[in-house]
């Protein structure tokens, strides 16, 4: 239930960004077609960006929310990364680049006075409709991040739910390369100075560059598998030695294979000396009673190596596996 709310929270998080983000991107398309402002060129590239981004956040959320079946017995979870890596280098390609080599087509163009009133007045309501959506983002964060007692900035580069990653970071980037377009047209108006204009442009494009980048390596490590930190690891070692079954755990690895969810793999001594029909079956029992915790896709466990040294827990939540 917990999983569900939060995954129901994250999709209202998009759609309330990709709402945004299309009323954001007109505004700024008419302004940057009336003024020709390079400043305002690059934010409406940013903002078109940013919606085709939301499309592909959808999509992450529409499939990695498929239920496992046998050819896929930890789920689906791995494409929410794979839909938000195709998102970063769509943020990064139409936003970024198109943003720089326009900024640096208009150097030493000489490019003519805009009407600075309108872009003033989109730039203004742009700000307002992405502070709307970086707000919702931002609230999400804080409290999944006060969940795990943990800052929000850390939990958004952290959190193994890269919609919320991705929506909070190009909020968050929208808002900065608003301010630095208002700069870019402002500096341009009191100097009569078009490089002002370009250089926003430029800015704006390294912003987008450098945010891409980072989505793009948070996106790659999941893929390529990432460990669960050491507050999962020790929930899930508590959780497998209240077991009456375990006498202790040798092994344990956490990986991530989708938002909040993990492959637990341990190596375990049981209790007593049972057949081995006997072992298999209470091993089994332990990975099922494992999978009941939502965030737990798929659990394996086999018997420890002889002599190999027991993992000792410290105090944590059993709960806590996300």
């Amino acid at each position: 239930m917990a999983n569900r709310k939060r995954s129901g929270e994250s999709l209202f998080t998009v759609l309330l960004a990709l709402g945004a983000n299309i009323v954001v991107a007109l505004a700024k398309t008419v302004a940057a077609i009336i003024t020709g402002s390079a400043s305002m060129v690059a934010e409406a590239a940013h903002s078109w960006a940013d919606a085709g981004n939301e499309v592909f956040l959808l999509q992450a959320e529409r499939r990695a929310g498929r239920p496992s079946d046998d050819l896929h017995p930890s789920g689906y979870g791995r494409e929410a990364y794979v839909w938000s890596l195709f998102a970063a280098v769509g943020l990064f390609t139409a936003g970024a680049v198109v943003s720089i080599l326009h900024g640096f087509s208009q150097l030493g163009t000489g490019e003519p006075d805009s009407d600075y009133l309108i872009n003033y007045i989109v730039l203004a309501v742009a700000f307002v409709f992405e502070g709307i959506s970086f707000a919702q983002s931002f609230r999400q964060a804080r409290s999944m991040a006060a969940e795990r007692d943990t800052g929000t900035l850390e939990h958004v580069l952290s959190t193994s739910n890269p919609t919320l990653r991705a929506v909070f970071a190009e909020d968050a980037a929208a808002l900065i390369g608003l301010v630095i377009a208002f700069l870019g047209v402002l500096l341009h108006e009191l100097t009569r100075n078009a490089v002002y204009d370009a250089v926003g442009s430029i800015l704006v494009g390294i912003l987008l560059a450098v945010v891409a980048v980072v989505l793009i390596d948070r996106n790659r490590r999941f893929l390529l598998g990432e460990p669960a930190p050491d507050r999962v690891q020790q929930a899930a070692l508590t959780a497998i030695l209240q077991h009456p079954e375990v006498e202790r755990v040798t092994y344990l690895h956490l990986e991530y294979v989708g938002p909040e969810r993990v492959f637990l793999v341990a190596a375990v001594d049981l209790v007593g000396d049972d057949r081995e029909a006997d072992v298999a079956d209470d091993l089994y029992a332990v990975a099922q009673s494992l999978e009941r915790n939502e965030h737990v896709a798929e659990a394996v466990l086999t018997l420890s190596q002889r002599g190999a040294p027991a993992l000792l827990p410290r105090d944590s939540d059993t709960d806590d596996l996300r």
